[in-house]
């Protein structure tokens, strides 16, 4: 059975921010927040709709966050998934906040933080591994997979680390935000390996299913060690709008 997933980011709609949001997406079963909206906007849509809402924080998140109601740290009745992995109706999510450090903003990190960051995941996957007979569904970030819908920049470049993440978890989805789209033409959905990756600006509907429990052995958990199973970190592929491209992992 398909869940259907809400994902946003970036940037406030006002059909969202509204009463039309009852009517819009009455068939949502689950909110992901992918960063960089205001909590009051996240709290309008878990009251509305009345679904859970998983979030991570992006670059230009506050750490308290002034409204009328008084402060907050985060939107209330929403779960933080940065650095932790949970369980929604038999689908096994997973997050990491924030974006490359290119300032001192509190939600920025090192290419070195975002593999610490990822690396505290690993624990958990690997009981879900022994639990679900897989590691992980749906990945959530701010910030995109290196070379996925990244951009030259540093403040939007991608994380090494998460593209090592897809590769070995092998999640059905990764939902992110970060990079703003103003063409009609921008890729915003494509095809790595195993992994439908979704850049969530403004926001995207998505029907999940659950992983079919493909896997890596579990020594490609170790990316210093150069063996048999180097083919893991070395070769991938990357699909979308028809086009395919081939990369090297160094």
């Amino acid at each position: 059975m398909s869940i259907k997933v809400l994902s946003l980011s970036d940037t406030l709609l006002n059909f969202i921010y509204s009463p039309q949001i009852h009517a819009r997406f009455n068939d949502v079963d689950l909110v992901i927040g992918c960063g960089d909206l205001p909590y009051y906007y996240l709290e309008y849509i878990i009251s509305t709709l009345n679904v859970p809402l998983y979030f991570v924080r992006g670059n230009h998140a506050s750490v308290v966050e002034h409204t009328v109601t008084g402060p907050r740290t985060s939107p209330r009745g929403a779960v933080d998934l940065h650095r932790k992995v949970v369980s929604h109706r038999g689908l096994l999510l997973a997050g990491v906040e924030g974006s490359l450090r290119y300032s001192q903003g509190p939600f920025q990190y090192s290419q070195a933080d975002m593999w610490l960051n990822v690396l505290t995941l690993v624990p958990q996957l690997l009981i879900n591994r022994a639990v679900y007979g897989r590691y992980l569904d749906i990945f959530i970030s701010h910030a995109p997979p290196k070379g996925i819908h990244d951009k030259t920049d540093l403040p939007h470049q991608g994380i090494d680390a998460f593209l090592w993440l897809l590769k070995v978890f092998k999640p059905s989805y990764h939902f992110h935000g970060h990079i703003h789209v103003y063409r009609p033409d921008t890729e915003t959905k494509t095809r790595f390996q195993t992994t439908t990756v979704i850049n969530s600006y403004g926001y995207a509907e998505t029907s999940v299913f659950p992983s079919s429990g493909e896997w890596a052995p579990l020594g490609m958990l170790n990316r210093g060690k150069r063996s048999e199973q180097e083919w893991l970190f070395k070769t991938g592929s990357i699909e979308g709008k028809g086009k395919k491209k081939d990369f090297i992992l160094k």
